[in-house]
């Protein structure tokens, strides 16, 4: 059975890393390429690196902190925002990221997805989906949480699986930065229907929630922003904790 990954998600704005709630009232957290190293040698599993306003604002994500951030760190590298194309994923990969997150842009020209799978491998490519729960059910959003779509969660994810994405990056939007725990039961009907892992995103408060995405919503990572950005989770003891509670973990 494959080990259950931990992932620092440094949410990037002009520069800082920055973290907000229900992905508004963002407030800084800290230089990226510092966190960065601080995680890598804390014995996170992977790191994530998103421009969060790169799509929303039209431009491409920095490349010199992508490469600043890679120089430090030795574990596994993904970059996202502002991917819209196969020289942005060239780019990325030759800046020093191992996988590029794409969302906007997947959900604009899902051929996007077929695409980077089959020039790089399916491995490279992360779809990140952002969704929140209302009376039609889980909505995909695109820019950040500012467009809503006719895309239903399960179904766009479907997609993302069919045309060859390595794994499903899901950001409950009505968890994000509440920290009162992951969409355990969206997590759990995701990993159901799919053949690719899942990684859960938003909602992490306390170790407790960590054990709870991999045990009840059977997640194949969870990734976490604030409790690690402002020390109130360390990772080692986090992964010490899940240890105990039997879930394979990688000390």
């Amino acid at each position: 059975m494959l080990a259950k990954r931990i992932i620092p998600c440094l949410d990037v704005k002009d520069g800082q890393t920055v973290k907000g709630t229900n992905f508004v009232n963002l407030r800084q957290a800290g230089d990226p390429v510092e966190l960065g190293r601080a995680y890598s040698e804390q014995g996170a599993d992977e790191l994530v690196f998103l421009d969060i306003t790169a799509s929303h604002e039209g431009r491409k994500t920095f490349t010199d902190m992508v490469q600043r951030v890679a120089a430090e760190i030795s574990i596994p590298f993904t970059v996202g925002g502002g991917i819209s194309e196969l020289r942005d994923v060239e780019r990325m990969l030759s800046a020093g990221a191992d996988k590029v997150s794409i969302n906007s842009a997947a959900i604009r020209k899902p051929e996007l997805i077929d695409e980077i799978a089959r020039n790089f491998g399916s491995q490279v490519c992360v779809v990140a989906i952002d969704a929140r729960l209302d009376e039609k059910g889980w909505t995909c959003y695109l820019n950040g949480g500012r467009i809503p779509t006719e895309h239903n969660l399960f179904d766009w994810a479907r997609e993302a699986n069919h045309r060859g994405a390595g794994e499903i990056l899901f950001t409950s939007m009505n968890h994000d930065g509440v920290k009162a725990g992951f969409a355990n039961d969206a997590l759990s009907q995701l990993a159901e229907e799919l053949t690719i892992p899942v990684i859960a995103s938003g909602g992490a408060g306390c170790k407790e929630h960590f054990r709870d995405a991999f045990a009840i919503g059977h997640a194949d990572a969870a990734l976490a922003a604030s409790v690690f950005h402002f020390g109130e989770i360390g990772i080692p003891e986090l992964k010490e904790y899940l240890k105990e509670e039997k879930i394979n973990v990688r000390l």
